[in-house]
């Protein structure tokens, strides 16, 4: 019998481990990668084959040990530099990740994914300008290189140039005429930019080419509905439901178009999605609707907290408007959450914060331990139906005496029939999903819900929140307290 050499064997058990891991079958690949690590020496491949493994696992800090001790070994390797920056990139720690991908650019000037990646972690720290360079000089070096065209538009609408952001997604489709995902990016701009007509109509040309799935079927519907054509775009979005009835972001769509019954909350997919593409421009925008939350905020804060609060939560900070507003105030130490990478990077270049984590606000409410003098959320809720969970949990993280202060968007007793869609949404409940996939309250049901959860009302008082369509969006300044001898 002809024996198979160590070297082929190898290779066969590399391959198996591969398919194994691209199935999911991450704990039946672990043994055989012992294996193979008993057959050969430690080289790139197999590193970065291990540490895909381990983040496959969810074992995060395992996957960063794999490569760290790699490069150790061999410190010029750039698809080990490479690798280690976009792991870096998920942990969250930005400046590392941007520190291993310009190294992996100086050892392999000619790899084009390395200076893509470098190009789009400079877009999320804010250097715009040189993002544009660097991913540009990454599409010259892969012209069919569908995500390098999404990269360099993102950078170029972060860099203030819209028009530019276009011009590079109208290239890349046609330069790789069948790429659905470039379809899709030029719609979500032409909806963020406002531009409906040019969307829908970008949306009917890619369905004319046989190009369709259920988010370029939900941003087509969003076209509509914004253009007042709800019956068709209710249409659409049941075409949507077909193609992808367990993506978050389509199912919040289509509830709130009133097909599906709305959960309650906003998927946190459905959020983080959102902001993440509204980052770039999520300032300036809102300065141009009038957005007045930073402000009702801190008169708030003046007026019910004593000077220098002390340790104080923002939930669903997003670039850091309410650090900016209260940066005087002694609001400290302030610590930040958000589910959008993106924003976080925005609110870190403020300087303003002592900490800021990505993770979904009633997750760090149930595991971080803590007690706060002050926590906040400023358009924040407006991602909640059901209210009763969240303040109970914000409860307990408060100190005794301790201020929520927050904002709601309101709910007209009118509205409550025409607005929740749901079957099994009696208008009772006291909020309803809108068509633009938030949620509003009425006012009573704030109060009840404040005092089910063992807050005090100190404040409710009728804003105005911003502008939208030309028209004032009515809101709801809140604050509750938890009472000094609550025990």
């Amino acid at each position: 019998m002809e024996l198979l050499s160590p070297v082929t064997d190898a290779t066969a058990l590399s391959g198996r481990i591969l398919r194994m891991i691209e199935a999911g079958h991450t704990g039946a690949a672990r043994p055989l990668l012992a294996a193979l690590r008993r057959l050969v020496p430690p080289s790139p491949a197999l590193a970065q084959m291990a540490a895909r493994l381990a983040l496959d696992e969810g074992r995060m800090e395992l996957a960063q040990d794999e490569l760290d001790r790699a490069i150790a070994l061999d410190p010029g390797h750039g698809g080990l530099l490479r690798y280690r920056a976009e792991l870096r990139r998920l942990s969250g720690d930005l400046s590392g990740a941007l520190q291993d991908a310009a190294e992996a650019v100086l050892q392999e000037p000619d790899d084009a994914r390395g200076k893509a990646l470098l190009g789009t972690l400079l877009t999320l720290l804010g250097a715009t300008a040189d993002a544009v360079r660097c991913l540009r000089d990454a599409l010259r070096g892969a012209p069919a290189d569908a995500a390098i065209y999404e990269a360099l538009a993102q950078a170029e609408l972060a860099d203030g140039d819209p028009v530019a952001a276009e011009a590079t997604l109208a290239a890349g489709m046609r330069a790789l005429p069948g790429r659905i995902s470039l379809r899709n990016a030029a719609i979500l701009l032409a909806v963020r930019r406002g531009h409906f007509p040019a969307a829908l109509a970008e949306a009917e040309a890619a369905r004319a080419m046989g190009l369709i799935d259920a988010c370029l079927l939900g941003l087509q519907a969003h076209a509509l509905s914004s253009l007042g054509r709800h019956a068709e775009a209710s249409l659409v979005y049941a075409e949507a439901l077909k193609l992808g009835p367990d993506d978050p972001y389509v199912r919040h769509l289509v509830a709130a178009a009133g097909l599906v019954a709305d959960e309650g909350r906003a998927h946190a997919e459905y959020v983080r999605t959102v902001f993440d593409g509204y980052a770039d421009r999520f300032e300036p925008h809102l300065i141009a609707l009038g957005y007045r939350v930073p402000g009702l905020i801190r008169r708030a804060v003046q007026r019910y907290l004593p000077p220098s609060p002390g340790a104080t939560l923002d939930l669903g900070c997003g670039s850091g408007l309410l650090a900016v507003a209260l940066s005087d105030l002694g609001c400290a130490p302030l610590v930040g959450v958000d589910l959008s990478p993106r924003m976080l990077a925005q609110a870190a270049a403020k300087g303003l914060y002592g900490e800021l984590h990505e993770a979904d606000l009633e997750r760090l409410l149930a595991e971080d331990e803590r007690q706060w003098q002050l926590i906040l959320a400023g358009d924040v809720l407006c991602y909640f139906g059901a209210l009763e969970g969240v303040l109970r949990a914000v409860r307990a993280r408060l100190a005794h005496g301790g201020c929520f202060v927050f904002t709601a968007e309101v709910l007209a007793a009118e509205t409550l029939a025409t607005e929740a869609h749901a079957a099994d949404a009696p208008p009772a409940r006291g909020w309803a999903l809108g068509r633009a996939g938030r949620y509003a309250h009425r006012p009573d049901y704030i109060r009840r819900a404040a005092a089910g959860a063992g807050l005090l009302l100190r404040d409710l008082s009728h804003e105005t929140l911003r502008n939208e369509q030309e028209s004032p969006v009515a809101g709801m300044l809140v604050v509750l307290e938890r009472p000094r001898d609550d025990h």
